[in-house]
């Protein structure tokens, strides 16, 4: 499995997430429901500030 996961903050309720920088589905926050990240057919665009990566592969 090639990618990465990342750490993400919401900048609506400043929740931390984990995100699949390949998400092939819209993630939402899981407190406030703002999309995080929207699959583009390969890496993910990730609308919200990446803390750190979590784990690189």
């Amino acid at each position: 499995m090639a990618g990465s996961f990342y750490q993400v903050r919401c900048s609506d309720c400043e929740n931390e997430q984990t995100v699949f920088g390949k998400a092939s589905t819209e993630v939402a926050c899981a407190v406030c429901g703002t999309t995080l990240a929207r699959p583009t057919g390969g890496k993910a665009e990730i609308e919200h500030e990446i803390i750190e990566t979590v784990e690189s592969r």
